[in-house]
């Protein structure tokens, strides 16, 4: 346990308590919608009766979303408030699940070739490198085993809605991977009466695309599809028929619409779990 993951773990205990959308438990799922929660692209395919880790992945909204689809789930999450989250959900549908508290970086105590699906939550930014995570994940997934993976769209990581000047958004920082020093580590958490709580953020770290797509293809991974994850709706019809409203720049939602927030990949371990030149 490093400096970093201890910063890190307190800073999203105090986000879970304050009640972050990432931890708001998702109690009105039936199978269709659950399958919208976890495979939006339709890439995964059955789950039933299979293994499935949701890595840095607590909250009570993807573990109960593969319970209901049928799998097997084991959740693993450093922040004990996010399990309680999971808790929470899998009580509310009865449903049971492994849940862990641990580091993303650290899968030890999982079995190798234990998975068929690991689906990685967009958390991974909050390491300061991923090979280490994409080493555990190769290892505990089966042949031919399925890994979903979001994170911060690196191309825009460390801009927000306050960066906006002269029509438009400036990029300023230089294009690596490292840690990304914010002009402000305040996240302003929405609470049940609409208005805003500032909680203290984690600290960041960028990951290039080219490091992380080369980090999974040196460990014997095939791309099955790359998105831009928007960030949710910008510009949403206030009555049916409504033409959507453009969103005012200089606002979260407009920051959303032109600078997609993450992106989300899913992989496919190779049959021998070894990378192509090395077979």
């Amino acid at each position: 346990m490093d400096d970093i993951y201890q910063h890190n773990q307190q800073r999203w205990e105090a986000l879970a308590q304050a009640r972050v959308a990432y931890s708001r438990p998702f109690l009105d799922l039936n199978a269709e919608s659950a399958r919208q929660v976890v495979d939006s692209y339709g890439i995964m395919g059955d789950v039933a009766g299979k293994d499935v880790l949701c890595l840095a992945s607590g909250g009570g909204q993807q573990s109960v979303a593969f319970g209901l689809l049928g799998a097997n789930v084991s959740v693993l999450d450093f922040a004990e408030t996010q399990l309680a989250r999971d808790r929470e959900a899998l009580v509310h549908y009865g449903l049971s699940a492994r849940l862990e508290q641990g580091d993303m970086r650290d899968l030890s105590r999982f079995a190798d070739h234990s998975f068929d699906v690991v689906w990685h939550a967009f958390s991974i930014s909050f390491i300061p490198d991923a090979r280490p995570v994409f080493d555990e994940v190769a290892r505990v997934l089966r042949p031919g085993g399925l890994y979903h993976l979001a994170w911060h769209n690196p191309f825009t990581h460390g801009l927000d809605e306050r960066d906006f000047h002269d029509g438009g958004y400036l990029l300023k920082l230089p294009y690596a991977d490292g840690e990304v020093v914010l002009s402000s580590h305040i996240w302003d958490v929405e609470t049940a009466e609409g208005t805003k709580q500032p909680v203290e953020g984690p600290r960041e770290f960028r990951h290039t695309l080219s490091t992380v797509l080369n980090g999974l293809i040196g460990r014997g991974f095939m791309l099955r599809g790359l998105w831009e994850d928007m960030g949710g709706d910008p510009s949403t019809p206030q009555t049916p028929g409504e033409t959507p409203t453009p969103p005012a720049p200089g606002t979260w939602e407009h920051y959303l619409s032109v600078a997609p927030l993450a992106l989300v990949l899913w992989a496919q371990l190779s049959d021998s779990g070894q990378p192509a030149g090395n077979r």
